[in-house]
C-alpha cells in the first residue's frame, strides 16, 4: 500500500525560469535512463523475488519507491523551470512576456523551431512535464529489464544506475543555476548509493557467476580472439587469470587459422579452464537444483497469499 507524502525527499529549488534546460531534463523524467524507467524496472523485478528472496524483494521495493520520489523531484524541477510559461501561453495579447521575447521574424522562427523538436512539451502540454524523453519520444515499457533471475536482474540494475549517474553528470554541464545543480547532484549521488546496494545484494546470492544456472563450456570460457590486426593490446582481459572464474586466458593470435585447425572449434580442448565438461555439467545441475529448491520451498502448499497482516 502506497502513501504519498506531499513534501519532496530533496527540497528542489531553481533560481529562475529556464525552458530550454527544462526540455533537456525531460530525459530523466521519461527517457530510457530516467527515473520512471528505474522505478518501473525495480518494481517489476521485485515480484519474482517476493517469496524466495524476501530480503531482496524488500530492497527492490524500497528503491523503486524512492525512484518514484526522484521522478517527482525531476517533475517539480521541470515545472519550476517553466515557471510562468504556462500562464504566458494562455495570454493571447501581444504584450505578454513570451511575445515580448520574440523580436523580429527570425526570433519567432527560432522559437517555433525549438518547439518542433519536442512539440508535446510546449505546444501540447503547455510546459508541464510529459512522459517522454527530451526529443518527445514517449516512454516505453521496452526500457524495463526484468528476467526473473536476480543474478541477471541485479546486474541490469547496476548498469541502469551507472547510465543514470552519467546522464546527470552530463546534464549538470548544461545549466548555470546553482540550485538546479544541487538537485541534480543529489539525484546523481543517490544513483551511486543504489549501485552499491545492488552490488551488495548480488553478493548475497551464491553462486552468482555466470548469471543464471547453466555453467559455460570449459572449452570456450577462457578463449580470447585477437579479432583486429594492428597494435595488439594485452591486459587482464586477455592474459593471466580471468577475474571471476579464475581461468587462465588463452590468447588466440590467429583466429582464422585456429578455427580451421579445430574444425570450427568442435575439436577445441579445454586449456587452463577451472572445470572439465563433466564437472561443468554437474555444477549446472547443482545450481539448478539449488535455485529450484529456493523458489519451490518458499511457496506454501495449497492456498497462497501475498501478505500477512498484523
Amino acid at each position: 500500500m502506497f502513501h504519498h507524502a506531499k513534501e519532496l525527499q530533496f527540497n528542489a529549488r531553481v533560481s529562475g525560469p529556464d525552458p530550454k534546460f527544462a526540455s533537456l531534463l525531460l530525459e530523466q523524467f521519461g527517457g530510457m535512463n530516467g527515473e520512471l524507467k528505474a522505478a518501473m524496472q525495480y518494481f517489476t523485478q521485485a515480484f519474482a523475488a517476493r517469496q524466495p528472496y524476501p530480503e531482496v524483494y524488500d530492497m527492490l521495493m524500497d528503491i523503486a519507491t524512492e525512484e518514484f520520489s526522484h521522478l517527482e523531484i525531476v517533475g517539480a524541477t521541470i515545472q519550476m523551470l517553466m515557471n510562468g510559461v504556462n500562464g504566458e501561453l494562455k495570454d493571447i495579447s501581444e504584450q505578454s512576456e513570451i511575445m515580448q521575447m520574440v523580436v523580429g521574424k527570425s526570433e519567432k522562427e527560432n522559437i517555433i523551431h525549438e518547439a518542433m523538436v519536442n512539440p508535446m512539451f510546449m505546444v501540447v502540454s503547455g510546459g508541464g512535464p510529459t512522459v517522454t524523453n527530451s526529443q518527445g519520444v514517449p516512454w516505453s515499457g521496452y526500457y524495463v529489464d526484468a528476467n526473473g533471475d536476480l543474478t541477471v536482474d541485479l546486474r541490469s540494475d547496476i548498469a541502469a544506475e551507472t547510465r543514470a549517474k552519467i546522464t546527470y553528470e552530463y546534464l549538470m554541464q548544461f545549466t548555470d543555476d546553482p540550485e538546479v545543480k544541487n538537485t541534480l547532484k543529489f539525484l546523481m549521488t543517490r544513483e551511486v548509493a543504489h549501485h552499491q546496494m545492488f552490488e551488495a545484494a548480488l553478493s548475497t546470492l551464491q553462486p552468482n557467476f555466470p548469471p543464471g544456472v547453466a555453467q559455460g563450456d570449459p572449452r570456450y570460457s577462457n578463449l580470447y580472439f585477437n579479432m583486429s590486426k594492428g597494435q595488439e593490446a594485452r591486459g587482464p582481459w586477455n592474459e593471466g587469470d580471468s577475474p571471476l572464474l579464475g581461468e587462465q586466458w588463452q590468447y588466440i593470435d590467429d583466429p582464422q587459422a585456429h578455427v580451421a585447425s579445430t574444425d570450427g572449434l568442435r575439436d577445441q580442448e579445454p586449456q587452463g579452464a577451472a572445470m572439465t565438461n563433466e564437472e561443468a555439467d554437474k555444477k549446472s545441475m547443482e545450481v539448478s537444483r539449488q535455485r529450484t529448491r529456493e523458489i519451490k520451498d518458499s511457496i506454501p502448499k495449497g492456498a497462497n497469499q501475498w501478505s500477512q497482516y498484523p
